[in-house]
């Protein structure tokens, strides 16, 4: 695991608007079909900004890395999701489909 905390604490904050799950569950309570999807490995599939890969970068005995895509850890990881599946989902947000992230 690296320890992105120097770079969290030098990285311009994303202050995208996570949901509340209060709030969520209230617009459940007049659901009568539920389902969810399991992302867990979803932070993979993000790309990082080309020429920010080197801000990841972390050194192991088998040589010098640099994710591509984004890890967990990174401070802003949260809000750029969110806001990554609310643009998916746009058209149907709050008709039928609430986006929640539990990390």
């Amino acid at each position: 695991c690296v320890d992105y905390r120097g770079l969290n604490k030098v990285t311009k904050k994303n202050r995208y608007p996570l949901p509340l799950i209060s709030g969520l569950l209230e617009q459940l309570g007049r659901a009568r079909i539920f389902t969810k999807i399991d992302l867990r490995g979803a932070y993979n599939l993000v790309r990082i900004k080309e020429g920010d890969e080197w801000k990841t970068a972390f050194r192991t005995r088998y040589g010098h890395f640099e994710y591509n895509v984004m890890p967990f850890g990174l401070t802003n990881a949260p809000a750029v999701f969110q806001h990554m599946m609310n643009d998916i989902f746009r058209d149907h947000l709050d008709d039928f489909v609430v986006i929640y992230l539990d990390d």
